[in-house]
Formats: structure tokens, sequence, C-alpha cells
């Protein structure tokens, strides 16, 4: 038993959909345009929000972060991904295994704590506009994107270890398109109920904590526009908090059914397709629910194209 919990050196399958090769070549082609269109509109946030001094707010820096995030979970995962999804080989390493499953797990718990920095920065925003400089100081600003990052690579370092030294008893495929904890967890041969206890334990802190604290920001703030009297003010206040509340929807709605359930009570199918829209759809669209209606991103992107120009 020893022996299978260290695991072969070969590594693991990951299966996906490998019984139905024309499915992957139809997923190949989707993800691989969801990834070009998440690594173009999330590095032109980045660029934007460097280059443009308007864009220096704690909104878009908190924002930045979240691009940054988002390509780095995305070039975490995907390329492997359509590495799998082109050809017969389905193949991954042990060590590479092991730091897709730490990267995904610390990323996606980071993304659940900035989302709650995001909607207290938004919450500052339309409840306290005098203070609001004041709340999100720069230093401030810092140290709650610290909190983020720390909080979830700090979720990893506990899970990532515990899931991989479950013994396996030899089993090496994986019925998933990446090492992800619940896909790990299903393949052990012993019981798996003290670590889903942990798992679930974390998942408060890391999952539901954030979301406790969204739902109270957007209390307050929907207590706040109430009181506005104008017509226009309330639009304001509402296209302020639109975009993010649209993200967190969509990716607190796949993330609590993925993780805050046992490992073996969703269909393998149904796991495999809620993996594919919170890895390749949600950063993809990201970029475009925070811009397509942001006029300061599209002043923005005018201003430093026409700077641009006037250089060459």
């Amino acid at each position: 038993m020893e022996k299978d919990n260290r695991s072969s050196p070969e590594g693991f399958v990951l299966a996906g959909f490998s019984d139905r090769p024309r499915l992957e070549l139809v997923l190949f082609a989707v993800v691989l345009a969801f990834y070009l269109l998440t690594l173009l509109g999330n590095v032109t946030i980045i660029v934007l929000s460097a280059l443009d001094s308007r864009l220096h707010t704690p909104m878009y820096f908190f924002l930045a972060n979240l691009s940054f995030l988002d390509l780095c979970f995305t070039t975490g995962s995907i390329p492997q991904m359509l590495y799998n999804l082109r050809g017969p080989d389905k193949t991954i390493s042990y060590l590479g295994c092991a730091a897709q499953l730490f990267f995904v797990l610390a990323l996606g718990g980071v993304e659940c704590v900035l989302l709650a920095v995001m909607a207290y920065d938004r919450r500052a925003a339309v409840c306290q506009p005098l203070r609001y400089a004041v709340l999100l100081r720069p230093r401030r600003c810092g140290e709650l994107a610290a909190l983020a990052w720390l909080s979830g690579f700090g979720n990893s370092l506990i899970m990532t270890p515990q899931t991989l030294m479950l013994p396996r008893c030899g089993r090496r495929r994986v019925d998933h398109f990446l090492c992800e904890m619940p896909a790990l967890i299903g393949m052990a041969c012993v019981d798996t109920m003290a670590l889903e206890a942990l798992a679930f334990a974390l998942a408060i802190f890391v999952i539901l904590a954030p979301l406790t604290l969204i739902l109270v920001s957007y209390g307050h703030i929907a207590r706040a526009v109430r009181r506005i009297t104008s017509a226009a003010g309330r639009q304001k206040a509402l296209h302020t908090c639109s975009a993010h509340l649209t993200v967190v929807s969509l990716f607190y709605g796949t993330i609590i059914y993925m993780y805050l359930q046992p490992a073996n009570t969703s269909s393998q199918d149904q796991g495999k397709f809620l993996t594919l829209f919170y890895t390749i759809v949600t950063p993809s669209v990201n970029p475009l629910i925070y811009t397509l209606r942001n006029r300061d991103v599209k002043e923005a992107m005018k201003r430093v194209l026409r700077k641009g120009g006037a250089d060459t």
C-alpha cells in the first residue's frame, strides 16, 4: 500500500472525453479560441491600468489583480488541456499533476477572496464616497490584495499534499481534463470522509466567508441606492456594481456546486463541463463584462492608442 500511495513515476492519465474523439476536436477549437480571448482581454486590462494614470484607482488596481490571476489560472491549466485534447496522448507527469492541482486550488481561492475585496471597494464607493480615498488608500489596497493571495495559497498548501497522499492502489486514470481535487479524491481506494470534511471546513473560510461579505456589501449598497433621490444617481450606482455582481454570480455559481458537495455525488460529465466553464469561459468573459459598458476603459484605450501613434 505504501508503494501505491506514492504513485507511479509515469504519472497520471487525464481521460477527459477520450471515449468521444469527435467531441475532443470540437473542444480543442473552443478551448483554444477562449484561451486566446482570455490572453488578449486580460493583458489589455493590465496594460491599460499600468499606462493610463486615470485608471490608477483602487477599482482598477483590484481589476488588474483579477486579470493577472485569470492569466495565471488559465496558463497553468489550458496548455496541458489543449495538448491532451489534440491527440491520443493523455498523460501528465506526477509533478505536473501536483503543480496543476496546487495552482488550481490556490488561484481559485485567491479569486474568491479578491471578489470579496472588490465588493468592499464598491461598497465604499457607493456608501461612503467622501471617505473613499481614505478607506481605500494605496497601502490598504496592497494589504487587501496580499490577503487575497495569501489566503488562496495557504488553502492550497494544506489541501494539495493531503489530496496527493491519498492511497490510490495503483490507479492512474483521472476521469477529468485536469488534476482537480474532486477527481483525485474520487480515485482514492480508502474512505475520504475526513479529507472531505477538512476541505469543507476550509471552504467555509475561503468560499463561504467571502461570499457572505459580498452579500453584506451588496445589502449595504442596495440600502444606499434606495436613498438616492435622482434617477441618474441610481443609474450610476447600479452601473458601478453591475459588472462585479455578474462576475461574482458566474464564478461562485460553479465553484460552490463543484467544491461544496461530496466528491462522488455529481456525474463525471457534468463536473467536466462545469470545470470547462470556470476554467475557460469565466476568465475570458471577465474583461468583456468589466469593459463592454465601461467608458473609463474605452477612453483609456483611445488615449493609449493615440499616444502610441504619436510616438511613432
